[in-house]
């Protein structure tokens, strides 16, 4: 059965945040990004445990999918999936 994909406010904040500095190199490019994680996160609606546990903690549940260089953190719940943050790569995600 298919979840429910929602992102929670945090997230929406950093992808807001990442695709306003991509923008200011590239307005395409800062659109496609935002198309690509966007489309991304609705996959996780088939799919929620494709993506890889999260080194940062030590639960199933919380996953992460790399999308070019920002990692696209979330956790599975029985009916949803709820998106957590949205990272650059090199960061780490501290725990709640």
């Amino acid at each position: 059965m298919a979840k429910t994909v929602i992102w929670a406010k945090p997230a929406a904040t950093d992808l807001e945040r990442a695709v306003a500095y991509i923008y200011e190199d590239s307005p395409a490019y800062a659109r496609s990004f935002y198309n690509t994680v966007k489309d991304q996160s609705r996959t996780l609606n088939q799919f929620p445990e494709r993506g890889r546990v999260i080194p940062e903690h030590n639960d199933s549940k919380i996953r992460e999918i790399f999308i070019h260089r920002y990692r696209l953190i979330y956790k599975i719940y029985d009916e949803a999936v709820i998106i957590l943050a949205l990272i650059h790569g090199a960061q780490h995600y501290g725990k709640d």
